[in-house]
């Protein structure tokens, strides 16, 4: 299925990028294996991996046009919680985290930024993302203001710089299930916001 390519940065900007036709991403016997080797090749020897985003989105595409056991491999969200994680691959040293999560439909996340470069790919249900940026005043340093808003669907795939920030909501009748790889997380440098009290603390 052909779905958007998002992007979005620590600004607060909500980017369209270009997306690569699913029918050129055709492969046979594509697998996680070869995905996450190819996603290690893209990053080696690189300052910035944010500049590769583009890279990494395209392998993310290839990989849930290619592989139905990516698209099967998750769980049904909790009931206590409404979520429900399920790490793809763990390997001692392997520096991305690579996993499924589901949540219940109305399931809302906390405002957070990654500390590191994201990609998310939306495999089944809907999730509406809210956009945000911080907006420090003399008496608030941690501010931040909504800037955006977009629903995802099946087939839409959305980025994060390491600074962006956002919190998600499961969307409609069924539960949604996203398919989600990050970088390697700086915990200094990951935050969960509150915009009522203008605080931040480490998520």
């Amino acid at each position: 299925m052909q779905g958007r390519d998002l992007l979005v940065t620590g600004d607060g900007k909500l980017q369209l990028c270009k997306s690569a036709r699913a029918w050129d991403l055709l492969r046979d016997n594509y697998r996680l294996y070869r995905f996450l080797t190819e996603v290690e090749d893209v990053l080696n020897d690189v300052d910035d991996e944010s500049s590769c985003l583009p890279e990494l989105r395209m392998l993310v595409r290839r990989l849930i046009v290619n592989s139905y056991w990516v698209n099967s491999q998750y769980l049904e969200p909790n009931a206590k919680t409404g979520t429900s994680v399920s790490l793809m691959y763990d390997e001692l040293g392997f520096p991305l985290t690579v996993q499924t999560v589901a949540f219940a439909p109305g399931t809302l996340s906390t405002i957070h930024n990654h500390g590191t470069w994201g990609i998310v790919a939306v495999l089944k249900g809907q999730e509406k993302n809210t956009i945000w940026r911080r907006n420090p005043s003399s008496d608030a340093e941690h501010k931040i203001e909504a800037t955006a808003e977009v629903n995802l669907l099946p087939g839409d795939i959305i980025s994060f710089t390491p600074d962006a920030i956002h919190c998600v909501q499961a969307v409609g009748d069924e539960p949604t299930v996203t398919f989600n790889i990050y970088g390697e997380t700086d915990p200094k440098e990951r935050f969960e916001f509150n915009p009522v009290t203008h605080i931040a603390k480490k998520f």
